[in-house]
């Protein structure tokens, strides 16, 4: 074996050590370069944080990458508790819905012309136990969610509820026994019958919304089976697919981000040709993001969260929490910034 003498093994390191340097990801797609004008100028992120669960508050983006505080890390509205999300109605209206705590009775509804200012709009009270196919659901209602569908002209509300408690020995069965459960509403404030399940088939889902992209409408979801060697999607972000809002919906596609992730985020790029999805590592720990140049995938992720700045693709503020993120226009951000002020990190 050839031998090197330490002058050589320190001129070795050095080479080494100056290809690390430039192994890194390349920048994510989606971003508009030099003076064009971005068809998506601004995101809002709506969330609470890992000190203040259940509470509003605001981060903003440019590039729907690099998040900064708005209003020094406080809360932007007193009055909402709940799993923050944020639907725009056909009225060009900004509707939030919410709860009290997921054994609260009723969903609450807030509306703003502004994002600024929030209104009572509406409470509505499920009857749990009307739901057809689903009589033993606990009363438990987690992380209502909205939906304006153009085509029919509805909203369409969706949440989760679990039918079995957990135990000592097996406190997993509640998670793995939430279903997803939906209403419809012309105007948030009237609602269409009893609620109902939304996917035919058996298996634990949180977290879920609807958007729809071409023909078809996607339900982005978590899989909430608990991940073994026979269900390794189990904790994860997927997706299902249907040409109906009601469906029936495919069986989820494989998994988008890792095992123990969860409150997915969907978001346009500013050029709107690839789609940024977010899901945090729980509970509180960080974000991911996965990207693809469409719902079907394949989705890769971006690097964040490595604390070095060549490496880390996106970012956000300390603490950030569960949430919903939406497209605004650069007048909006500006009116938010004005308003609340900006925090910009270090």
């Amino acid at each position: 074996m050839k031998k090197y003498t330490i002058k050589q093994l320190f001129a070795l390191a050095i080479f080494l050590f100056g290809l690390s340097s430039y192994a890194q990801q390349p920048d994510p797609p989606g971003q508009v370069k030099g003076n064009a004008k971005p068809k998506n100028e601004a995101y809002l992120f709506a969330h609470m944080t890992h000190n203040d669960y259940g509470r509003l508050y605001y981060s903003v983006s440019l590039d729907g990458l690099h998040w900064d505080n708005l209003n020094s890390g406080k809360r932007v509205f007193e009055d909402y508790k709940g799993h923050p999300d944020i639907c725009k109605g056909p009225d060009g209206k900004y509707y939030i819905a919410g709860n009290t705590g997921d054994d609260a009775k009723t969903i609450n509804i807030w509306v703003s012309d502004d994002l600024i200012t929030w209104k009572k709009h509406a409470d509505y009270t499920p009857d749990l136990k009307s739901i057809p196919d689903y009589s033993n659901a606990l009363q438990r209602i987690g992380a209502p969610k909205l939906y304006y569908d153009k085509d029919s002209e509805q909203f369409i509300m969706t949440w989760h509820t679990p039918h079995l408690d957990g135990t000592k020995e097996d406190p997993e069965r509640y998670w793995g026994s939430q279903r997803t459960l939906y209403v419809l509403s012309k105007d948030l404030k009237t609602f269409e019958g009893t609620p109902k399940r939304l996917f035919d088939w058996d298996m634990g889902t949180i977290d879920v919304f609807i958007r729809k992209v071409g023909d078809s409408y996607y339900a982005v979801i978590k899989d909430e089976t608990y991940p073994t060697l026979y269900w390794t999607t189990g904790k994860t972000i997927r997706i299902a697919k249907s040409k109906s809002l009601l469906g029936p919906y495919s069986l989820p596609q494989q998994s988008i981000s890792p095992n123990f992730r969860e409150a997915p985020m969907l978001i346009p790029s500013p050029d709107d040709k690839i789609w940024y999805m977010y899901y945090e590592q729980y509970p509180g720990v960080s974000y991911g993001l996965s990207i693809a140049d469409n719902l079907n995938g394949p989705w890769f992720q971006a690097s964040g969260y490595t604390f070095f700045a060549d490496w880390d693709k996106y970012s956000f503020p300390e603490k950030v929490r569960h949430g919903c993120m939406i497209t605004i226009s650069g007048k909006e951000y500006d009116s938010l910034v004005k308003k609340f002020g900006l925090t910009k990190k270090l």
